[in-house]
């Protein structure tokens, strides 16, 4: 199906995906605190991102991605990025995404249909339905996210009188 073959061509372009996102990450000035961090971590953990898509999307254990993002949210939170930022930075990788299966669809596919009336409700369909799942995964992704800033920051809080009555 049209889908699946679009998830397999996002992720043999993962690599371009996340030298576009990375671009945007060093240079919008909506991220900042992005710009000191490590390149090729964030690389990885992007260019991850868009590796696992199908595993992330054709896989419905919420464990797993909580864990994921939990922990990129603690790392986070222990860099020093504000959590709008973050949230920015994953919005601007889903918009990378969406823009990329917008642009690429039915184009990289047109040679494949026999009967073009027949099959283009059923492609448009598939498109949509890709991303709606990248939309479900990406709330899965950033509430876990956030949650795990804020399981860091509390522990963070809890620590510090502690440290000050030692």
């Amino acid at each position: 199906m049209l889908g699946a073959r679009l998830l397999q061509l996002i992720q043999s372009h993962a690599g371009s995906l996340t030298s576009e996102v990375m671009t945007d990450l060093r240079t919008n000035e909506r991220t900042p605190s992005f710009r000191p961090l490590s390149p090729s971590g964030l690389e990885s953990r992007i260019g991850a991102l868009y590796s696992n898509l199908g595993k992330w999307i054709g896989d419905a254990d919420e464990n797993a991605v909580r864990d994921e993002y939990e922990e990129m949210g603690r790392r986070r939170f222990r860099d020093g990025v504000p959590v709008s930022e973050i949230v920015y930075a994953l919005l601007l990788t889903k918009h990378h995404l969406r823009r990329y299966i917008r642009d690429h669809g039915l184009v990289d596919f047109a040679g494949d249909r026999m009967m073009p009336d027949e099959l283009l409700p059923l492609e448009l369909h598939s498109i949509q339905e890709l991303n709606y799942q990248v939309g479900v995964f990406f709330d899965r992704a950033l509430y876990h996210l956030a949650r795990g800033y804020e399981l860091e920051a509390a522990m963070h809080r809890s620590e510090t009188p502690s440290r000050l009555s030692a």
